[in-house]
Parts: structure tokens; sequence; C-alpha cells
């Protein structure tokens, strides 16, 4: 279980944020299929065949119906936290047919309590979910073990400077409306924390990046919306419990187009993804070597010539 003091948020409002978005969120999914996309990309990265993966994290099968047949998986195991979005997911197979050739059996569990056995997949997926996790490192730990060895780990999840527009617009109206602010949204991981994450739930080549993206509202009123639409709306649990005034919204939009307006009467809106990718430790996967034990050169790599500095490395 997560100790208190990790529990930055509240997991029953994340269950019911995305239990209210399930109906409609095929209007809201835009950037949840546009990450899919990239993560699928990866995966045709590398050649290797996943029969046995899982999606955690795999609200209405987007994911699945998007990977169609690449990384060689046979089965894909759709674990997600909301019941209701479970059965959205199969309401649509039943509207647009299963994907075909992919068994995609589901459960209801809770990404930070995985109830999967040890080695029981060669790789697992998730695609925006992580970052409303308590216990980060726990829940890596967890996705380790249930890989098994030389198994994939390929995820995507909201970094550090998401929604840094609205965060600060909506702290400014606060302050000068209510005269005081609360958490309104939620804090999101840093891109250079995620390699030391993942070695130290015990991976092996962890590798991160980050893509942006940015996309273009109305105004941020439209914005607040489609996040209610994507459930991801504030889940903080020290956030502010009373409705938000709608003066203080009213503010916080104004504020946000005079800020970051685009000139035309639109805002831009910021999504900063961060790619996890890493290994469960094999025997037989190459390791780096230490300092010195390189056959070629840098320059050699870069076609340059190599300049002696005068500097030399402390020993370890």
């Amino acid at each position: 279980m997560t100790d208190q003091s990790l529990s930055v948020f509240d997991r029953t409002n994340v269950r019911r944020h995305r239990d209210r978005a399930a109906r409609s969120f095929a209007h809201y999914d835009f950037i949840t299929r546009e990450v899919a996309d990239r993560l699928a990309d990866r995966l045709d990265d590398v050649r290797r065949a996943f029969p046995c993966a899982l999606d955690l994290g795999a609200r209405d099968g987007t994911l699945a119906r998007t990977l169609q047949g690449r990384g060689g998986i046979e089965t894909l195991v759709e674990s997600e936290l909301s019941g209701a979005m479970a059965m959205a997911a199969a309401e649509r197979d039943a509207a647009e047919g299963p994907v075909p050739g992919l068994q995609r059996p589901r459960v209801v569990a809770d990404e930070e309590v995985l109830p999967f056995a040890e080695k029981s997949f060669d790789l697992v997926l998730s695609n925006l979910t992580l970052h409303w996790t308590n216990d980060l490192p726990g829940a890596l730990l967890q996705i380790n073990h249930a890989l098994k060895p030389d198994g994939l780990f390929l995820a995507a999840m909201f970094g550090g400077a998401t929604l840094y527009e609205l965060r600060q617009c909506l702290m400014q109206a606060e302050e000068e409306v209510e005269g005081g602010a609360g958490p309104r949204v939620s804090p999101f991981a840093q891109n250079q924390d995620g390699a030391e994450l993942l070695q130290r739930a015990g991976f092996a080549l962890p590798v991160t990046d980050v893509d942006t993206l940015t996309v273009t509202y109305p105004d941020a009123l439209k914005l607040m919306d489609d996040l209610r639409g994507m459930g991801e709306s504030n889940a903080v649990r020290e956030r502010r419990k009373s409705w938000t005034r709608r003066e203080t919204l009213v503010h916080a939009a104004q504020l946000y187009e005079e800020q970051f307006g685009n000139g035309d009467g639109t805002i831009p809106a910021t999504f900063e993804v961060v790619y996890l990718t890493a290994w469960r430790p094999e025997a037989s996967q190459p390791l780096p070597l230490r300092p010195g034990q390189a056959h070629n050169s840098l320059a050699q790599a870069l076609d340059t010539e190599e300049v002696e500095t005068g500097i030399k490395a402390r020993p370890r």
C-alpha cells in the first residue's frame, strides 16, 4: 500500500473522473490517440515479437486499435482502473468490431496494486496513465516484476511542463479574485527523473525522451471542458474542495488570452509527454563499457579530430 505521506493524488477521484468520462471519451481522445501512435512507432523500432502484452491504463481500447498487430502481439491484457471505461471498450468492440487476430481479455485493476503474477508478460505498454500514481517507483517495480526476463517496458506519461499556462493563470486568478490559491492543476513528473526511477525499479537499459504537443483552443474554458472529457481533471488530494467561482474562471480565461494568446483570439495549451523505455534484466543483454574500454573514439564516430585538453578524468 502507498504510504500516506506519498498520497499526492486521490485515487478514488482519479477513478471517478475516468468513470464520468467513459461515455463520451471518444469525443475527447485525440491526445490519447496521438500518443498511442507514437508509442506504436517506438515499438516498430524493436525487432522482436512480444506474444503476450499488458496495456496498463487501457481506457476504451485506443492502444489496441492503434497497434493493429504490430510487435507480434497475440494477446493484449487490457487493465483499466475504471470499470466504466472497461465497459466502454466492450461497447466499442460491439459497435466497431474486435481487433482482428488479437485476444483482449480485460481486467479492472489499480496501477498501484497490480494483480499479475511475476514473469507474466513479454511487453508492458502504458499510455498516459502513470502520471496519476502516488508511488511511481513502486508502480515501476511491480511492472518490472510482471515482465519476463528481457521483457520490454514502453510507456508515455505527462511531464512537468504540461498545462503550465493554465496552472499559472488559474493560480493568479484565484489570488486576485478570491484572495488565495490552491492546487487546481495536478503536478507532473520531470523528464530528468525518468531514467533514475527506472534504474531504482531494477530495469536495465533505461531511456527517456520528451515530445511537446501544442493544442490550439478557442479559449481556456474549452480547454478545461476537454480536460474533464479526457478524465484528466484535478485529483490532487490537497486541492480546494469547493467549486471554483465563475468569476475566477472567467478571469483566468482573460489572463490566459492576455499572457499566452496567439493573436487571433485562440490560445495554445502545452502537453509535455515523457516516454520511458527499459528492459527487465537478463544475462544476454549488452552491458555498458567502463570508461577507457571502448575500441573506437567519439572523434572517429563523428569523423573529426580529437584535441587533447590536458585534463584527466578522476579514477573511480
